[in-house]
């Protein structure tokens, strides 16, 4: 395991855990997070042999979201978003590997943003998703307005951020913002496991679902279809697709090397 000051890079085989280690500060984000967050994104999607990630936060927090202790009047915030944050989030969304978040506690903020951002989404049974922006007079960024409205329509997206609510591990799962809840205690072993039976599936095929999924969120039915098309015709010429076909036919477990 390589511990960096901010956050750990923890490789379990194919799977790599990035952990986010402010504790003493909820794991909320300053500037020297968001740089090492993204170099640890990069370095994942870089590499080819990590065929999953798991985000998650140390301590008792996912994360609280912004330090407003690292935050001055003068600071130029869109330019902070845009520069700092923006990179890191659409890193999440553009790799190739599915990215799990493992909400261990509080996600509150852009924190939220990061948890709703990933393609998977497990969380402790205590854990709760919070936009507070409305009682610091802020609007709800990091794309958690677009996250919200296309996960839950407009009218419970706009109540839920207005009002600041709390909204509980069971409740995320019930309103489609998680997959899972598992006990508080259970939390890494129950990712790590889910973690790793993804990590056995052909990755280009994940990479390329990945890809088509993301891409229908915010398009239309037709260019999705050509998207799919496009995609399919390469994944059907590569040799994960072959060792899939022949592994089917001698009824054993398929051996991809994502080729």
């Amino acid at each position: 395991m390589t511990a960096l000051p901010l956050l750990e890079f923890d490789r379990r085989g194919p799977v790599a855990v990035i952990t986010i280690c402010r504790p003493e500060a909820m794991n909320s984000f300053n500037r020297g997070l968001r740089l090492e967050l993204l170099a640890a994104f990069q370095r994942a999607a870089g590499d080819r042999s990590i065929r999953v990630v798991v985000l998650t936060g140390k301590g008792r927090a996912f994360s609280a979201g912004a330090d407003l202790r690292d935050m001055s009047p003068d600071e130029n915030i869109e330019e902070r978003l845009q520069t700092e944050y923006r990179p890191i989030l659409e890193c999440i969304a553009t790799m190739q590997q599915p990215v799990i978040g493992a909400v261990n506690g509080p996600a509150a903020g852009i924190g939220m943003a990061f948890a709703l951002s990933c393609d998977l989404l497990i969380m402790a049974d205590d854990a709760f998703l919070l936009a507070p922006f409305t009682t610091i007079s802020l609007v709800p960024d990091g794309g958690l307005c677009w996250l919200l409205v296309h996960l839950l329509g407009y009218r419970r997206a706009f109540q839920l951020s207005v009002e600041s609510e709390r909204i509980g591990a069971s409740r995320c799962v019930e309103l489609g913002l998680a997959n899972k809840v598992v006990p508080a205690d259970s939390l890494m072993d129950e990712t790590l496991e889910w973690a790793e039976a993804l990590a056995q599936r052909a990755p280009l095929s994940v990479a390329a679902t990945k890809k088509a999924m993301r891409f229908a969120a915010a398009s239309d039915w037709a260019s999705t279809f050509d998207l799919e098309a496009h995609e399919q015709l390469a994944l059907r010429a590569s040799a994960d697709h072959a060792e899939g076909v022949k592994a089917f036919f001698e009824k054993r477990k398929p051996d991809f090397a994502g080729e």
